[in-house]
């Protein structure tokens, strides 16, 4: 292997969580720009930051209706999504990492689809002459945060699955509180608060993965063995297709065929009703697969 493409890989979570689209256009084309920015004194953070006003523009294009004004407004997801990439490789190949910025990095994309939640819903608004799509913009938003909380959680296990190192991002609700606790009031206390609740809405919605964590703890402490971890990888991956479902491109592939024929509401049913069932059996086999654990 090549010292680019080591490089290259080391700018990865990890190639396991990493779907097919990330690895064949988003990911090559963030690691370009990561490594241009390396050393210009570009922060992470700053990328993020950046990321979040290029994605929520997409809300105002997609307001319109016309051709020209949605082509503009999927281009800019994509490229939001491109810098999103962009911020998790540079930290990784400059070593500039911190909890605000993951916090800060999750926070993004749900800024993004909120935006563009209301774009669509003032649109079909003006179309119909109806405020109800208000309603169903409120229940997709609900939706799609809560669909991506349960998402990031699992990749994020299974990295933990693949070594410490890898899984350094998954924390307990006790390690996330107690952090929050030793933060002076301000910027940073406030986003800790935040994900705190998310953190609390991830352990609440998944009991026997939290046995299961709690059981093999007990029984390893903190050096689970290399057998067991590959066996929860195996039967994780075989998740990740549809898992993947609910992540940024499996939802914008269908957002982007319905935004260009017109039909604009009907991804407000694509996600409340189609990505809510996913969402659910996703759950139930997970669930389902940490019992398994607990009974070996």
């Amino acid at each position: 292997m090549s010292e680019l493409n080591k490089e290259y890989e080391a700018s990865l979570k990890s190639i396991e969580t990493e779907n097919y689209i990330d690895r064949i256009f988003y990911r090559p084309i963030g690691f370009r720009i990561a490594r241009m920015l390396r050393n210009t004194g570009v922060t992470p953070n700053m990328i993020t930051v950046i990321s979040i006003f290029v994605g929520a523009a997409t809300g105002f294009f997609f307001y319109h209706a016309d051709l020209v004004h949605t082509v503009i407004g999927i281009l800019f997801l994509i490229f939001a999504n491109i810098l999103d990439c962009v911020d998790g490789q540079l930290a990784r190949l400059t070593g500039i990492k911190s909890k605000i910025g993951r916090i800060l990095d999750g926070f993004a994309g749900d800024i993004w689809f909120a935006c563009i939640y209301i774009g669509l819903a003032m649109r079909l608004a003006n179309e119909t002459g109806s405020h109800w799509f208000f309603a169903l913009a409120l229940l997709s938003a609900l939706s799609h945060l809560f669909q991506a909380n349960i998402t990031d959680y699992y990749k994020t296990l299974h990295l933990y699955f693949i070594s410490k190192d890898k899984g350094a991002e998954f924390q307990s609700l006790e390690q996330v509180e107690a952090q929050h606790k030793q933060l002076k009031y301000g910027v940073a206390k406030f986003f800790y608060f935040l994900y705190r609740w998310y953190t609390l809405l991830q352990v609440k919605a998944t009991p026997t993965l939290q046995k299961m964590l709690r059981h093999l703890h007990d029984r390893y402490g903190d050096d689970i063995p290399q057998d067991v971890r590959l066996d929860f990888r195996r039967q994780s991956k075989a998740l990740m297709r549809y898992i993947d479902l609910m992540t940024f491109n499996g939802r914008t592939i269908i957002m982007f065929i319905i935004v260009l024929s017109g039909k604009v509401w009907l991804y407000y049913l694509y996600e409340i009703i189609v990505l809510n069932t996913v969402l659910f059996c996703c759950m139930r086999k997970h669930e389902q697969m940490c019992a398994s654990f607990i009974n070996k």
